[in-house]
């Protein structure tokens, strides 16, 4: 007699949406994430974050009329940011695995197929994986490769330097995210101050070598990583991580002093700045 092989366990596709987003990306996110799955999601949902153009909504027509699969909209009438947006998706979702996928990037075919029984044959709480960036200019596939550490000893050490995950690539157990807290407003980084309070909270973590999503790097994207609103985020986790215990005294200064030049330069050198002292030091 034939060995049952036990079904997937039951797991939900977390997406926010908001008015600036792209109808034709998102709608290329949509399958990518969904239809497209070797292991497709039990659900969508997707949390509509304000008003948003009529394009937009024909593209949210299109999830309530089942195209993507299995789907719940989730609409809020202002425009509240990210974190309370994937907050409220959280809440709502019943099913114990989330996985996160962003409105414009695609997600590779085999993703769920490879992340959602590792996440169960190992216990995890946290699972990511590599990323490959691409843009109007640059195919999907053929971009700067992003990565992350693997190992959880590798992720805690890397932690207190910056985010050990990419969070278009996250899947994460809904029960030990929310009993952090879950998703809290910090500008840019409502994903790294999660990450590290589910650590303190005992999560084990990985993440895969693979690429599991092809991510999308327009003109803008550096760009729009300055500033002082960000590098206010920058010094808050930078405070909370030191109360915390799990950075210094002189590592959180050097971070800050990292932070700043990061934020305060052009976006061409912001760029070059993350390829060097992001991801080329991952990799060594």
């Amino acid at each position: 007699m034939t060995a049952r092989v036990p079904a997937p366990p039951r797991f939900v596709v977390l997406m926010p949406l908001w008015g600036r987003d792209v109808p034709e990306r998102v709608e290329a996110a949509l399958a990518s994430a969904t239809t497209q799955q070797q292991l497709p999601p039990d659900e969508l949902v997707l949390t509509v974050d304000g008003p948003i153009p009529r394009a937009l909504e024909a593209v949210v027509s299109h999830v309530q009329e089942g195209r993507y699969g299995p789907a719940t909209v989730l609409r809020h009438t202002s425009h509240r940011g990210v974190a309370a947006a994937l907050q409220d998706g959280l809440e709502s979702i019943t099913a114990e695995l989330v996985a996160r996928a962003d409105a414009d990037d695609l997600c590779r075919p085999e993703r769920f197929a490879l992340q959602i029984p590792h996440m169960e044959t190992e216990e995890l709480d946290l699972l990511g994986g590599a990323m490959r960036e691409f843009s109007d200019r640059v195919m999907p596939g053929h971009g700067p490769l992003r990565t992350r550490p693997t190992s959880h000893e590798e992720i805690r050490a890397y932690l207190p330097h910056h985010s050990p995950f990419h969070h278009p690539t996250m899947v994460l157990r809904r029960s030990t995210a929310l009993a952090v807290g879950g998703y809290r407003d910090l500008p840019l980084l409502e994903d790294y101050w999660l990450w590290e309070r589910m650590m303190l909270g005992g999560a084990q973590m990985a993440n895969l070598s693979e690429v599991l999503v092809d991510y999308r790097v327009d003109e803008d994207l550096f760009a729009r990583r300055g500033g002082w609103r960000l590098f206010a985020s920058d010094a808050r986790l930078q405070r909370i991580m030191l109360a915390d215990g799990v950075t210094t005294g002189p590592r959180c200064a050097r971070n800050l002093v990292m932070r700043a030049a990061y934020r305060f330069a052009p976006g061409w050198a912001r760029r070059l700045g993350y390829r060097r002292f992001v991801e080329q030091v991952n990799r060594s």
